[in-house]
């Protein structure tokens, strides 16, 4: 199946916040246990997922600042151990690590997971998260240490040592990276909304993600995406983010969306709030726009902005009709979708029953 573009996969979401049928609680109905974060994971391996994007926190971003966290680095090593076949797309931070640490790091599990591992480069942050664990920066710098993260990790993956790189926040002397990556190495995704964002991705970007919008509004973004990736020479590859809420009756499927918010904790709404209020994040802001009962849209809901860091909205609806809007994305030239649900375990079942089969097969037909 292609859309003129490359070929689609559909990924799962591993839930390292907590997980349940409520969000925005105190604390998680399943807190983010190991043995529950497999359970995830090994569901969406069987069931056939390409990929487990994996976010970065400081904080828990779902209920209660100080509610348990799973590490992701850690996390995401211990689950690739224990699967075969699903790859591993892990949100990284650049700063936080030292670069020629990660770059052996990242070799070192994309060796042991045979290849299973990619690169979510997180420039930006939600506000005072940086802030929590000693980091004061601004976005443009940010984003510019990035680039050069990208470019020295690329250097040491494919070019046998010693290894130099001179930047401005990456030095790198007689560096080696030992065993280089064999076959392809981790690919790099990006992120983001901005100009700044778009303009990354067009240079460095495997893959640039968005997370969803009205149709209309991620047209335009995509479209601007494009424009940089032809600057550079470059082949764009555009993947979306979003929940989902799978119902076999539209007004079922309404009805658990709001579940998920109606026992919000005010503390933990007001977090939210005070987390996004004048963010220079283009793309956060867009999610927590304000609409009459949060529908920005026909099915599409950021209710879950309320309670919920980065992506907070969900396409609502029967099979038929979130397979309708996936298609519109599709359309679009997006060839990676990543999904989640609440709670993680029953929904990626749900959505490989009930949404992938019909999509693929509105796909085939296109």
């Amino acid at each position: 199946m292609t859309n003129g573009y490359g070929s689609t996969e559909f990924s799962w979401f591993i839930p390292i916040d907590g997980d349940g049928t409520r969000a925005g609680t105190s604390r998680a109905e399943r807190p983010p246990d190991f043995d529950y974060l497999r359970k995830v994971v090994q569901i969406a391996e069987d069931e056939g997922y390409y990929s487990l994007l994996i976010p970065t926190r400081f904080a828990n971003g779902l209920f209660a600042e100080d509610a348990p966290l799973a590490e992701t680095w850690t996390t995401a090593t211990a689950l690739a151990a224990v699967t075969e076949r699903i790859r591993f797309l892990i949100a990284v931070r650049p700063g936080f690590v030292a670069l020629g640490l990660f770059a052996q790091m990242a070799a070192a599990l994309h060796q042991i997971s045979k290849g299973r591992i990619d690169i979510n480069i997180v420039p930006g942050g939600i506000q005072n998260d940086f802030e929590r664990v000693g980091e004061v920066s601004d976005q443009s710098t940010r984003y510019e240490r990035a680039e050069e993260f990208i470019a020295a990790c690329r250097k040491l993956w494919s070019v046998p040592g010693p290894v130099e790189f001179n930047g401005d926040f990456y030095k790198l002397r007689d560096a080696f990276c030992s065993p280089i990556p064999e076959g392809q190495p981790p690919r790099f995704y990006l992120g983001g909304a901005s100009p700044r964002a778009n303009a990354l991705s067009g240079r460095q970007a495997d893959v640039h993600l968005n997370w969803i919008e009205p149709i209309e509004d991620s047209s335009a973004r995509f479209d601007a995406v494009r424009a940089e990736f032809e600057k550079s020479g470059r082949t764009p590859h555009l993947g979306i983010r979003t929940h989902l809420v799978v119902r076999d009756r539209e007004e079922d499927a309404w009805r658990a969306a709001n579940e998920l918010i109606d026992h919000a904790d005010p503390a933990v709404k007001a977090q939210r709030k005070a987390s996004v209020a004048g963010t220079p994040m283009v793309g956060a802001a867009a999610q927590v726009e304000e609409a009459p009962n949060h529908i920005v849209a026909p099915n599409l809901w950021n209710g879950l902005s309320e309670v919920r860091v980065n992506c907070g909205t969900a396409i609502v609806g029967t099979p038929e009709q979130v397979t309708d809007i996936l298609m519109d994305y599709w359309k679009l030239g997006v060839e990676q979708f990543i999904l989640s649900g609440f709670p993680h375990v029953e929904e990626c079942q749900r959505v490989a029953t009930d949404v992938l089969p019909l999509l693929r097969e509105k796909m085939a037909a296109s």
